[in-house]
């Protein structure tokens, strides 16, 4: 716990430098970009870490035993801070795309946006500057993440630069793929077949998620410290299904949780129209009428909180509620067998269980 606490204190002052610096051209170029950088520094402060975190123990589940655990180790601090500001950019652009009023409790990007040009007295439509400058801002932070990968990779040998590149290309393609795969699913539902729906909500979650959130993460630290192929297959098989089991943690979470926890309305994915395994599962259950109903409802931003609970009501008697619960254990089950036994660092195994945990467990 405590060099995954030191990882995090690390990664945000690599963070902060990072922004310093970019920061002083954002100011050289004109006083009115200033919202920029100070919107890419506070998207940047806090959140869980968990792409850092497992970038991190990738790497030490590899890393010579001979060498200090935090000597010479602005490679992989800089990588998993790259990963960050990648994630910030996707959430970024996810909120744009799924039009959220709020991220971890406070304004989406194109609500602050919003704010600047009604503050402003800007002529125009708010919400469109809004969305268009959040667009920007996203796409700032994205060639952020690949500055700071660059300089992260000079740490290391040529060799390892180019694979440990490569595995972040592959994992960018990825998530961009699962994220239209994502708002396609909200709006083909209705062509596909009922027996496709749960293979494709799967899909979604594969892509959109799973590899990017724990899997890709893994393998990008791993590849950094030069694991081997074997090391590699038992972090894929590691990977996948706790991604998996973290993104339908999620998916319960955007139906059911916490607004003062999640940060997010209860309901969230109910009026944003999410198409996820949950929904799946319980229009399979559903009789006709319910379900009818259910399609109806679904996606329609001004529900209210009494059709909320409605929905909430419907999906939990059906039992999808607990068939996700059952899908969660038997995907945890899969990640924790595929450490057993494994050639990889022993504190960074204790530690992975650990994350195993703390993703799947998590009340927001």
């Amino acid at each position: 716990m405590a060099q995954s606490n030191r990882l995090v204190d690390l990664v945000q002052d690599r963070l902060d430098r990072f922004l310093d610096a970019r920061t002083s051209i954002l100011a050289s170029i004109a006083e009115e970009a200033g919202p920029l950088a100070a919107f890419s520094r506070q998207f940047l402060s806090g959140g869980k870490r968990f792409r850092a975190l497992f970038c991190y123990w990738g790497y030490h589940g590899v890393r010579d035993e001979q060498r200090n655990v935090f000597g010479a180790l602005e490679a992989v601090v800089g990588t998993a801070a790259a990963l960050e500001l990648f994630h910030a950019a996707a959430l970024v652009h996810d909120d744009i795309i799924d039009n959220s009023d709020t991220r971890r409790g406070a304004p989406s990007a194109h609500r602050r946006f919003q704010a600047v040009h009604d503050d402003g007295r800007f002529a125009g439509d708010p919400a469109r500057f809004g969305s268009g400058a959040a667009l920007l801002l996203g796409d700032l932070l994205l060639g952020f993440s690949d500055e700071l990968l660059d300089e992260a990779l000079e740490q290391v040998s040529p060799e390892r630069a180019r694979a440990t590149r490569k595995a972040f290309n592959t994992m960018r393609t990825e998530v961009i793929a699962g994220q239209y795969l994502d708002i396609l699913e909200e709006s083909a539902w209705n062509v596909a077949s009922e027996e496709e729906l749960l293979d494709r909500a799967q899909r979604v979650i594969v892509y959109k998620s799973a590899k990017y959130s724990v899997q890709a993460p893994l393998v990008i630290g791993a590849t950094l410290a030069g694991a081997t192929t074997g090391q590699l297959a038992t972090l894929r098989e590691f990977g996948l299904p706790l991604g998996i089991a973290y993104q339908l943690r999620d998916d319960l979470l955007g139906v059911f949780g916490d607004a003062g926890l999640t940060g997010k309305p209860s309901g969230d994915d109910l009026r944003e129209g999410k198409r996820t395994v949950l929904i799946a599962l319980a229009r399979r259950r559903l009789p006709n009428s319910a379900r009818r109903v259910l399609d109806e409802l679904l996606g329609d931003r001004s529900l209210s909180d009494e059709q909320v609970r409605m929905l909430q009501r419907s999906i939990t008697e059906a039992g999808a509620v607990d068939d996700v619960e059952r899908l969660i254990d038997r995907n945890v089950e899969r990640a924790n067998a595929a450490l057993d036994e494994s050639s990889l660092n022993e504190d960074a195994v204790g530690q992975l269980r650990a994350l195993t945990r703390s993703v799947t467990e998590r009340v927001a």
